[in-house]
């Protein structure tokens, strides 16, 4: 049936009541009151039938509303076993639904795929309504990287790391900041950058979390070994023609001395001269030669390795040394096939820099311990922790303790830990530090 057809016999209904409601009056005027059995009810019925269709067309039109008020495009309007006039209005509805339910999947698959895109890559998203701090979304990289599981408000982050929370909120839409998260595990840099958006008259706020220290460490690393290689280029081109000049002269000497027996004194002056070039030489050339070092390392024979099997051996070779200070020390290991993949020599170079770098934080504390554990964290990473009960690491100094050249030992050549640094990023992981005037320090190895 056409909507032609159907406004066609509401039209028909209209004309039949207006001839019912014309000859009752009629009826009345000419006073043929017998006729009205006949003309009343004819006028009611045709009353009734027309409230009982524009009720029918009310109670069609509130189940689709409803339908739409619920987004229930899936409800279907029965067209086959319908009233004749309602089967064009029913046959309205599903096509809207049909409609309705096309944009309603593809605007499913679009988010799901937008979805998916967010969650491959590395970078953290974060967005929140501005007003409540109500977060809306976070993708599983953001939730990685700071191990959270949940967060309902941006403000629940203050109680986790209350430097970041402030950081992130203080942040205006199309500025940049790097800052330093702190989660459980270990702190790193992050670079954050802000948007804002607005919809349905709130305002939200999304921030995008980007890790960037193995980004700064490996800049740091490259940019070091740049100044090591042209410092000991110059100092061994420098050097070596002066230690051999002076070993010359000396045997020159030696065969000129016959000639200056009447000057004994003299030629005592001049060797010693001579010798303390020489010395100075060679102690030149053996600083240049270990620092040199640093820039040997380059590539890994990588293999398989038990955590358990690296503690054991370390603990072998430690332990006269252990014992002959008094130094306790306490292995924690909860999983004994715990397995990382790297150059044994290598991580075994690491750990007795650290070891050796405790026994010497704890050798004026009282009841001295190290502890040596390895376990997996929440993201997947292999991390060997190194720790003590020394007096700690002076804050003003934290930054420094990686670079080349620094040491605060007075014996010491500042080439340890940059050493250890560069062996971990040459694994692709990465050294991190905690520390506590008087309580201690905390050394942690990341595959």
């Amino acid at each position: 049936m056409t909507q032609g057809n159907t406004a066609w016999r509401i039209g028909i209904r209209i004309v039949l009541l207006f001839a019912a409601l014309f000859a009752t009056a009629f009826i009345l005027i000419k006073g043929w009151f017998p006729y009205l059995l006949i003309a009343i009810p004819v006028t009611i019925y045709l009353s009734i039938e027309l409230y009982r269709f524009h009720k029918k067309t009310h109670d069609e039109l509130q189940q689709f509303v409803e339908a739409v008020h619920y987004r229930d495009f899936s409800r279907h309007f029965d067209i086959k076993h319908a009233p004749v006039d309602l089967q064009p209005l029913r046959k309205g509805f599903n096509e809207i639904n049909t409609t309705f339910k096309t944009i309603t999947r593809e605007k499913e698959t679009q988010y799901q795929y937008l979805q998916k895109i967010l969650e491959l890559v590395d970078t953290g998203i974060l967005s929140y309504e501005e007003q409540g701090g109500e977060v809306v979304w976070m993708n599983e990289s953001l939730k990685r990287m700071l191990q959270l599981p949940y967060l309902k408000t941006i403000h629940s982050m203050e109680k986790r790391d209350a430097a970041l929370y402030q950081d992130i909120i203080a942040l205006k839409p199309g500025e940049g900041k790097i800052t330093t998260a702190q989660p459980e595990a270990a702190s790193f840099k992050i670079l954050l950058s802000a948007t804002s958006f607005q919809t349905d008259g709130k305002k939200y706020k999304l921030i995008a979390f980007q890790n960037v220290d193995e980004a700064l460490d490996e800049t740091e690393s490259k940019a070091w070994q740049k100044l090591l290689s042209v410092m000991t280029h110059e100092i061994m081109n420098s050097v070596a023609p002066i230690s051999s000049l002076a070993d010359t002269l000396k045997n020159r000497l030696q065969q000129s001395a016959p000639l200056l027996k009447h000057h004994p004194g003299a030629v005592d002056d001049l060797e010693l001269g001579i010798e303390t070039i020489k010395r100075r030489s060679e102690g030149l050339l053996k600083f240049a030669e270990t620092y040199r070092n640093l820039n040997k390392i380059t590539t890994l024979n990588l293999t398989k390795v038990y955590v358990r099997d690296l503690f054991e051996n370390l603990h072998r070779l430690m332990q006269p040394t252990l014992e002959q200070k008094e130094i306790e020390l306490e292995i924690i290991l909860k999983d004994p096939d715990l397995m990382l993949e790297a150059d044994t020599n290598l991580v075994e170079q690491v750990l007795i820099n650290l070891v050796v770098n405790a026994i010497e934080a704890v050798k004026s504390t009282n009841q001295p311990r190290i502890i040596l554990a390895g376990y997996q964290s929440g993201n997947g990473k292999t991390i060997i922790k190194v720790a003590d009960n020394g007096l700690g690491i002076p804050a003003e100094i934290m930054d420094k303790i990686f670079i080349p050249f620094f040491s605060t030992k007075k014996h010491g050549s500042g080439i340890g830990l940059s050493l250890c640094k560069q062996i971990m990023m040459l694994h692709r992981g990465n050294i991190q530090v905690q520390s506590a005037t008087s309580e201690g320090t905390v050394f942690m190895l990341l595959f």
